[in-house]
């Protein structure tokens, strides 16, 4: 249920009391942020397939073929497995909110749209390695490691505005935040260093940053997993 508007004050059902309306977007509760986002990243996890086509093949070479394509499939595992873990984290992320005000939408927002790209420095990558050509290659991993850059500094920038606003968190929960903002800025200079690794050694061994970043982003609270107070 969105908040009601009081002068100077935004209240909630109940007359409950969230905060200055401020002349701007109302501070709301969660849920109309947590569908619209599941339904930002399962899009985006479902494109990520359609990097995976029937090979081209004279008769009798399926399988040879299909062998030809395993830069793909690695491609589609690694993207699957990053964005459900970021899926997991934006859950248990909105578990510990308690309302949404503008600048939290705009972060939001923000991460959405970098998860969003993801599929394409996927499909670009797996095309590359499966062309065999350095240079393209190098590029491509510069290219998914600067996706990946921005998704860690888009939740670097939701965490820091929760940080300076913890009126939006339930109580419990204030304290997860600063460690939250540590890890994606790790994030993000681990990400810039994989993509280096890749441009300097081999572009394939940039691919190891992947589940260590991801490990980085994975209970990035530092705590227990999130349950959503009783009202």
């Amino acid at each position: 249920m969105c908040v009601a508007r009081r002068r100077g004050r935004s209240t909630g059902a109940g007359g409950k009391d969230t905060g200055p309306a401020g002349g701007g977007l109302l501070q709301t509760e969660t849920g109309r942020v947590e569908a619209f986002s599941d339904g930002v990243l399962a899009i985006a996890i479902t494109l990520l397939v359609l990097n995976l086509r029937p090979p081209d093949h004279v008769p009798g070479q399926l399988l040879a073929g299909l062998l030809r394509q395993w830069p793909a499939y690695l491609g589609y595992v690694t993207s699957f497995l990053y964005i459900a873990v970021i899926w997991l984290n934006h859950h248990q992320t909105f578990a510990r909110i308690r309302t949404v005000d503008r600048g939290l939408h705009f972060a939001n927002i923000a991460v959405l749209f970098t998860v969003a790209l993801l599929p394409f420095p996927t499909a670009v990558l797996a095309d590359a390695i499966r062309e065999a050509n350095r240079a393209d290659t190098n590029t491509a991993v510069a290219l998914y490691a600067l996706v990946a850059a921005l998704m860690c500094a888009s939740w670097w920038w939701l965490f820091s505005h929760l940080q300076r606003h913890p009126d939006l968190v339930h109580d419990q929960y204030a304290r997860y935040f600063p460690q939250g903002r540590l890890r994606a800025a790790v994030g993000v200079v681990g990400y810039a260093a994989g993509g280096a690794l890749g441009d300097l050694i081999d572009p394939v061994a940039a691919l190891a940053f992947v589940p260590a970043a991801a490990r980085v982003l994975r209970s990035h609270h530092g705590g227990p997993a999130a349950t959503r107070p009783a009202p």
